[in-house]
């Protein structure tokens, strides 16, 4: 009952607040004031029923976490059935086979400004993929990470339009700029922690922008750079939509290569020594690791990965402009690595999907669905922080030797 009470106290609350938009409307071709009540019926009923949901899931979740303190195994044996889910071929086979396949045919199934709209989402997969390296990881928060991706865009933008370098010679030139400029934020930020780390990173990021902005002899300046070149296939003549084909398929096989090379430095040393830093970089120091490489190395393979796919950008919009590049993208790239999980692959690309893709599928909400997807988003950070799929893990068991035949005997 007390929650009913709360919840059409809301109501009216919100009511109250969306009075002016939602009910009242000035009509200025006929010169009168049009009265929508039931808008005001509609926000009521809703905002009762979303509040009394709210509140719901709310108790729901404080009862299921007194089990789970209750129960110290339970958490443990979820833990052991996601592992189970990836660890194992037989479950994880088949789903990534379909999910392959789905890959491949999937701009014969769809028309291209769906094959475009897909081809946008796994630009930014592999942008959340390279960022989980960094923040992930690493544990080094970058609120600047979309300069990394004008470097990679401008690199070929330049090469292309000046020296008519093709796509396939600046596509390594890109990622290695994006490793370079990693660098160079790097150095000054190696003692940097916390709240000072984020300014300085969210500050490289603006000097970026700025910079694109006001340097019209290089790089255009507000005007961009126009006329980028597509690139070609053994020098075959391709129409707009079969281009757009192939750019989709090369961004496929991006993310693929990105996700076996970043699973394989996660679980090599220098992947140990970056979450080992993540943890406690007191610890990671008293144990002999390097913290300056540690650091400037997972900006540089971070940064690697956005330059990289920077270049295909470019040639995908064959136009840039340094709108293109602003801060809310950045905030979006650090959007998917957290809500995919941190430190997780498969997570970040679901993550990256969702994020693209679900604002694209709602615009028949028309103005509203950003807020709808912006209220999606705080419900998931509340009742899921850890993200979509939770980092896991390796674990290691020893097993004890069979003791020797006649052991143990005097």
């Amino acid at each position: 009952m007390n929650s009913i009470k709360k919840s059409l106290g809301i109501a009216l609350w919100f009511v109250f607040l969306t009075f002016p938009f939602l009910v009242v409307r000035v009509n200025t071709l006929k010169q009168i004031v049009e009265w929508r009540w039931l808008n005001m019926l509609w926000v009521a009923i809703s905002a009762f029923f979303l509040s009394f949901l709210w509140r719901w899931a709310f108790e729901r979740r404080s009862r299921q976490k007194q089990e789970r303190e209750s129960s110290a195994n339970s958490e443990s044996a979820a833990v052991t059935l996601a592992q189970r889910v990836f660890d194992e071929p037989r479950l994880f086979q088949p789903v990534l086979g379909f999910v392959a396949v789905f890959a491949v045919l999937f701009p014969f199934l769809f028309d291209v400004s769906q094959v475009n709209i897909m081809t946008l989402a796994l630009i930014f997969a592999v942008l959340g993929l390279g960022l989980n390296i960094t923040v992930g990881l690493a544990g080094l928060l970058d609120l600047g990470y979309i300069a990394f991706f004008a470097v990679g865009a401008y690199t070929y933008g330049l090469l292309n339009t000046k020296f008519g370098l093709g796509f396939w010679t600046c596509l390594p030139l890109g990622g290695l700029a994006g490793a370079l400029f990693g660098l160079v934020l790097g150095f000054p930020i190696l003692r940097l922690r916390g709240d000072y780390l984020a300014i300085v990173t969210l500050g490289f990021g603006s000097i970026a922008k700025i910079v694109i902005e006001n340097w019209e002899e290089v790089l255009g300046g507000a005007r961009g750079i126009a006329n980028i070149a597509r690139p070609g296939l053994f020098g075959l003549e391709m129409g707009p939509a079969a281009i757009n084909i192939y750019i989709y398929y090369l961004i496929v096989a991006l993310v693929v290569f990105a996700i076996f090379v970043t699973n394989r430095l996660k679980d090599s040393r220098i992947g140990r020594a970056w979450m080992a830093m993540r943890e406690d970089e007191v610890a990671c120091v008293a144990m002999g690791v390097d913290l300056a490489t540690t650091k400037l190395s997972a900006y540089a393979f971070g940064a690697f990965w956005a330059g990289l796919v920077g270049v295909i950008f470019a040639t995908n919009v064959t136009y840039l402009h340094p709108n293109s590049f602003t801060f809310m993208e950045s905030a979006i790239v650090l959007s998917i690595v957290v809500l995919g999980g941190m430190g997780s692959i498969v997570g970040v690309i679901i993550a990256a999907l969702l994020m693209i893709l679900t604002p694209e599928y709602l615009r028949t909400f028309s103005e509203y669905r950003m807020l709808v997807f912006g209220a999606v988003m705080v419900l998931m950070m509340i009742f899921r922080p850890q993200g979509l799929v939770s980092n896991m893990r390796r674990s290691y068991k020893t097993q004890s030797l069979p003791a020797a035949k006649g052991e143990g005997h005097s």
